[in-house]
């Protein structure tokens, strides 16, 4: 069932669930002015249709002992796709990058790094990261602290007409 054009429920569905993943399904009707058995089939739809990626646990990194974020813009010596693909895939054996970017400038990637302090991250950044292949450069910013984290898109709820 691939749904294409979202209504005013899907989006307020969507909306929540962005805002609580754990929200259950009958508060989830409740707030879309749907019955139960409804709104479960209209989760399910968007996720088969690909808005729904997943759920996740917001978890705070300190209290893990991960208390430095670090985001390093790398540049690579090559741009040639199957190089891009190369740096991508090598990426995704690192768990101490949360988050990779590809970006369009001077930085060609810019990644978002977790370590328990500086000296650890120092030791990604020459053990692994400016001694993988094609790596031309990297520059690399502290993450003093967090101000904003909204994870998602925003999503436009029309409220309805009241007559």
């Amino acid at each position: 069932m691939q749904r294409v054009k979202l209504d005013q429920i899907d989006r307020r569905i969507l909306a929540d669930l962005q805002a609580d993943g754990r929200m259950t399904n009958v508060d989830l009707a409740r707030h879309a002015g749907i019955s139960a058995p409804p709104c479960l089939r209209r989760v399910r739809a968007l996720e088969e249709a690909g808005f729904i990626k997943g759920y996740h646990a917001q978890i705070d990194p300190s209290a893990l002992g991960f208390n430095v974020t670090v985001f390093a813009q790398v540049g690579l010596s090559s741009q040639a796709e199957t190089d891009l693909i190369a740096f991508e895939s090598l990426v995704q054996q690192w768990p101490e990058v949360r988050e990779c970017h590809m970006l369009a400038g001077e930085t060609d990637f810019l990644l978002k790094i977790v370590a328990q302090d500086w000296d650890a991250y120092q030791k990604f950044l020459t053990s692994k990261l400016t001694a993988a292949p094609n790596i031309s450069h990297v520059k690399s910013a502290l993450g003093i602290r967090t101000a904003k984290l909204q994870p998602g898109v925003p999503i436009e709820i029309v409220a309805p007409v009241e007559e």
